[in-house]
């Protein structure tokens, strides 16, 4: 792609800021600072994958990696603000999943153990459990508050704090996996996705980037659930105050 090409794709921002104007949403000023925001932090990050790439250092991948996480714990946890240091089991969530899917891929050959491989996919699998963990605060709380009669009177009757609020985390576990595997299940009908759409268009064979889509999404399914179940077990406690009542 050119510069000129790439300048000219400002165009969409132009026109996502005319019908806010033009509907007073109110949200050109989210737009523009979004816009600005992804533009210099996906050049900020290939000049660095560029320098990681060249010098092969695990030290320099790990770091990276672990500024992910970082990052991704703290957006996600964002979600549970009311709740007590939730970015810890949020952080310890995202590191088990990372290290867990990835001992996984290079234990079975799966992949090279080279940054090409490691830092994109890393990525892609942190970003994905950063959704699920951020889906599954958000259905937290409502779920929490919807059910406080019923958590309350369970406690009430003598059950312990796992006991009753076992069915809100069932069903905020099961709320936060339903995008991943709706997008599963439309993948190739409805939407290419952007693995596989950025592989064919930079001249790769389309069944050779299906293939890599494929990895792709059932490391996602896999990477999903493990982050919804752990962060449900790590965090669950956190709803309840010392006294093992649920949280105003």
């Amino acid at each position: 792609m050119s510069d000129w090409a790439l300048w000219l794709t400002l165009v969409f921002v132009l026109i996502a800021v005319l019908l806010s104007l033009w509907q007073r949403i109110g949200l050109e000023r989210e737009i523009v600072i979004s816009t600005a925001r992804t533009a210099v932090q996906l050049f900020a990050i290939g000049y660095v994958l560029q320098f990681v790439f060249h010098t092969d250092h695990p030290a320099l991948i790990l770091l990276l990696i672990l500024m992910m996480i970082g990052v991704a714990s703290w957006n996600a946890a964002r979600r549970g603000k009311d709740l007590p240091a939730v970015i810890w089991p949020v952080a310890v969530t995202l590191s088990a999943t990372e290290l867990f899917t990835m001992a996984l891929l290079l234990g079975l050959r799966i992949i090279a153990p080279t940054p090409q491989y490691l830092v994109p996919l890393s990525g892609m699998i942190i970003g994905n459990s950063m959704i699920v963990c951020g889906l599954f605060l958000s259905h937290m709380k409502r779920e929490v508050e919807a059910s406080r009669g019923e958590i309350e009177t369970l406690l009430c009757l003598g059950a312990n704090i796992r006991q009753a609020i076992q069915d809100v985390l069932k069903r905020s576990v099961k709320s936060s996996l339903i995008p991943t595997f709706d997008t599963m299940k439309t993948l190739g009908l409805v939407q290419l996705p952007g693995t596989m759409t950025g592989m064919i268009i930079a001249g790769a064979n389309p069944l050779e980037a299906v293939r890599y889509q494929i990895l792709i999404m059932f490391t996602f399914s896999a990477s999903a659930v493990v982050s919804a179940v752990l962060l449900s077990l790590l965090s669950y406690k956190r709803w309840f105050t010392d006294q093992k009542m649920l949280r105003g």
